[in-house]
C-alpha cells in the first residue's frame, strides 16, 4: 500500500504550502523556486486551471501532510500527447521515498486521465536525487540540453529524461 496520495492544490491549501516552500527555500533554491508568496500561490492555482498545465500534491495518506509537488506542464495534444514533469519535495519529506510514491501514481494519471503519450523531465546534472528518481520509474536519458533553464539567475544545463506511455505500460506489468 502506498504512504501517499495525490490531491489537487486549491486556494484552500495556500498556507500550508507557503509554509513548506518557505521552509524548504534554501534546499530547493539550486533545483527549482517554489512559490513563495500568496500572490505566487495565486498565480500558480490560475495556471493549473488552464487546458496546459495540471498539478497534484503528495501528501501523507494517514495525515495529509504535504511532502511534494508534481506538476504538468505545457501539455500539448494533437499528434503529439505530451507535456513536461515538474516535481519537488519539501523539507523534512526529501529522501524518504515520498516522491518516488508519488510519482509512480502521477504516472498513472498522466497515462490514464490525462491520456498523454510521452513525459519529459528535465534535470540538472548535478541533481542525483532527481535522476535516481526517474530512473527507478522507468525513465531513459535523451540527452544534455545545454544552458536551458533559467534558475537562480543563471542559464543551467539539463539532462532530458523521458517516458513513454508503452514503456510505462510494459514497466508496470513487470513490476
Amino acid at each position: 500500500m502506498m504512504r501517499v496520495q495525490l490531491k489537487k492544490p486549491s486556494a484552500q491549501d495556500e498556507f500550508e504550502f507557503l509554509e513548506a516552500a518557505r521552509r524548504s527555500q534554501s534546499f530547493l533554491r539550486r533545483w527549482t523556486p517554489p512559490p513563495c508568496t500568496s500572490a505566487a500561490y495565486d498565480a500558480y492555482i490560475e495556471r493549473l486551471a488552464t487546458p496546459t498545465h495540471d498539478g497534484r500534491f503528495v501528501v501523507v495518506r494517514t495525515s495529509g501532510e504535504l511532502v511534494g509537488v508534481i506538476n504538468v506542464n505545457e501539455i500539448v495534444r494533437g499528434s503529439f500527447h505530451s507535456a513536461y514533469l515538474g516535481y519537488y519535495a519539501f523539507v523534512p519529506h526529501v529522501g524518504h521515498g515520498y516522491m518516488t510514491e508519488g510519482l509512480a501514481l502521477a504516472l498513472r494519471w498522466v497515462f490514464g486521465s490525462l491520456r498523454l503519450h510521452r513525459v519529459e523531465a528535465n534535470i540538472q546534472p548535478g541533481n542525483e536525487a532527481s535522476r535516481a528518481l526517474v530512473q527507478r520509474l522507468g525513465f531513459r536519458c535523451e540527452g544534455l540540453s545545454p544552458r536551458y533553464l533559467k534558475i537562480a539567475g543563471r542559464w543551467r544545463d539539463h539532462e532530458r529524461w523521458a517516458l513513454t506511455v508503452e514503456d510505462w505500460r510494459g514497466r508496470s506489468k513487470a513490476l
